[in-house]
C-alpha cells in the first residue's frame, strides 16, 4: 500500500468493499493494511474514502503455510498476550487457527474478557 498509486488504492480497497456488500451486506467502514505496511500518504488518502485506519496489538507467525501444525504453540501465543483493548490478528488461511478458535474463545472469555466490535470499543 505505501508504493501503491492513490488510483491502484482505490481500485483495491473499492473492489474488497463491493465484495464484502455483496457476500455479508456490511459496509466497510475500517481498513488494516496489508502487511501492515502503510504511509502517511496511504493513510491520508484512505481516510478520504471514509475509511479509519486499524493497526492490531497481537499477531503471531500464523499465516504461514510451512507452520502449520503447531496448535499448542498457537494457544501458547494468544493466550500469554491477552491483554486489555487487545486488537488481536489471526489469518483466516490457518488451518490452526480454525481448529483452536473456538477453544481460545471460550477461554478468553473464562478469564474474564469481552469480545467487541471496533465500534463498541472504548477509546
Amino acid at each position: 500500500m505505501p508504493n501503491s498509486s492513490n488510483d491502484k488504492i482505490k481500485e483495491e480497497v473499492m473492489s474488497l468493499h463491493q465484495s464484502i456488500y455483496e457476500k455479508f451486506g456490511y459496509e466497510m467502514k475500517y481498513i488494516r493494511p496489508p502487511k501492515g505496511e502503510y504511509s502517511e500518504a496511504s493513510v491520508a488518502y484512505t481516510n478520504t474514502l471514509g475509511y479509519t485506519t486499524v493497526m492490531w496489538s497481537f499477531a503471531y507467525d500464523d499465516w504461514e503455510d510451512s507452520k502449520q501444525g503447531r496448535e499448542e504453540y498457537g494457544k501458547t501465543k494468544i493466550l500469554e498476550n491477552l491483554h486489555n483493548g487487545e486488537i488481536m490478528l489471526l489469518h483466516a488461511t490457518s488451518k490452526d487457527n480454525c481448529n483452536i478458535l473456538d477453544e481460545m474463545i471460550k477461554e478468553i472469555k473464562n478469564q474474564g474478557y469481552v469480545f467487541k466490535s471496533l465500534d463498541e470499543f472504548e477509546r
